[in-house]
């Protein structure tokens, strides 16, 4: 009888009294002692004033109802998809809220209820990864910097290909010590990416040195990268990179040259095609013909296969020797044998140049180390 009593009165109440009744009917919902059936009725009445003109009385009922578990959640999911200023309270700490109600939410609301949801001071991994399939980039910043936040490998992966050109998405991304090697390689490229893309750099260096520099920048990272990749994620990446076209002659020099021979073996496997056991047999013991055929078998050709070859006869004279393998980079010993070679054809010599770059390189970091070194010791 109180209720609908109450149901006649805000026919003709004004909106301001009409709130603070909407207030007072919800904490007494909350708060009073009730038979089940004044609850109900109780519930009805709130749920009728959801179709009030006025969001001063549907904001009195989220202010009260928004972080209570005992709120109902039909109600709170209509609340939830209000105007900004009701559904905001509701979005960011309503308990009753399931994943399906905040994936539906996302999915049929806007930039401003999408951020709010990843500023949850909970996400499941499901909302997480919802977020990522639509999310704009401001939205997952949110959810990356949520420390409530949770995800799965693939919802990282998402974000990435999505938002990869995103600086600040890059920058949150690679901070998580959760994000997998094959992650970090994809932001890798979008570095790269973006370096060969700035009309600054192009219009400093020239696009045609820019985009060698980028690539060659993007090689470098990766193959850093790939000194702490083992096992399965090693499988993982090699596929990753085959995929995307990145396992080209010059990046496998690379490799080879910085000592990442677990990765060559990979790639080999990847790209002939041939058993495992049988491509590290071949490139531990075979000879210099059977090396030369599971290269060109990977596509690698005849005209630079024989540098391969070289390259993988050093790398096991050195694992063999006790010779450090710092004091003594193959790109040095590759230069010196090829460098002065007549009627090279124009692959071999431009991996060659790839190569005495490697090595130029590597005689700075050198330097770098030894200067650091004399600084240290004369500290």
């Amino acid at each position: 009888m109180i209720v609908t009593a109450f149901l006649k009165w805000v026919e003709t109440a004004k909106t301001q009294e009409r709130a603070r009744a909407a207030n007072a009917l919800a904490r007494a919902y909350l708060k009073s002692e009730m038979t089940p059936e004044e609850r109900q009725a109780a519930q009805m009445a709130m749920t009728y004033l959801l179709d009030d003109p006025s969001p001063q009385v549907r904001l009195a009922l989220a202010e009260v109802l928004a972080g209570e578990a005992r709120a109902p959640r039909a109600l709170m999911v209509s609340l939830a998809e209000d105007q900004p200023e009701i559904a905001s309270a509701v979005i960011l700490h309503c308990p009753v809220l399931t994943d399906a109600d905040l994936v539906d939410i996302a999915g049929r609301g806007t930039m401003e209820s999408r951020a709010l949801i990843a500023a949850r001071s909970e996400v499941s991994v499901a909302v997480a990864a919802a977020l990522a399939e639509i999310g704009d980039a401001a939205e997952l910043e949110v959810l990356l910097e949520n420390p409530g936040a949770r995800f799965a490998t693939f919802t990282l992966r998402r974000i990435a290909e999505r938002h990869g050109h995103c600086e600040r998405i890059r920058a949150r991304l690679l901070d998580r010590n959760d994000l997998a090697i094959g992650v970090r390689q994809l932001l890798v490229q979008f570095v790269a990416d973006a370096l060969a893309g700035s009309d600054l750099v192009i219009g400093a260096i020239g696009s045609r040195r820019i985009e060698r520099i980028a690539r060659e920048a993007g090689d470098s990272a990766t193959i850093a990268l790939l000194a702490d990749v083992h096992g399965e994620e090693l499988y993982r990446l090699t596929d990753q990179l085959r995929a995307a076209g990145r396992l080209t002659p010059a990046f496998l020099m690379h490799a080879l040259c910085a000592g990442r021979t677990d990765f060559f073996s990979s790639a080999m496997v990847a790209i002939s095609g041939l058993e495992e056991r049988r491509v590290r047999s071949i490139l531990a013991t075979g000879r210099f013909h059977a090396l030369r055929a599971l290269l060109e078998s990977a596509g690698i050709s005849r005209e630079i296969s024989p540098i391969f070859v070289d390259a993988v006869m050093l790398w096991r004279t050195l694992i063999q020797s006790a010779e450090g393998f710092e004091l003594d980079h193959i790109a040095h010993r590759l230069v010196s044998r090829y460098r002065g070679t007549p009627h090279l054809s124009d692959a071999a010599r431009a991996l060659t140049d790839m190569i005495e770059r490697l090595a130029i390189a590597e005689e700075r970091r050198l330097a770098r180390d030894y200067a650091s070194g004399v600084a240290l010791a004369a500290a």
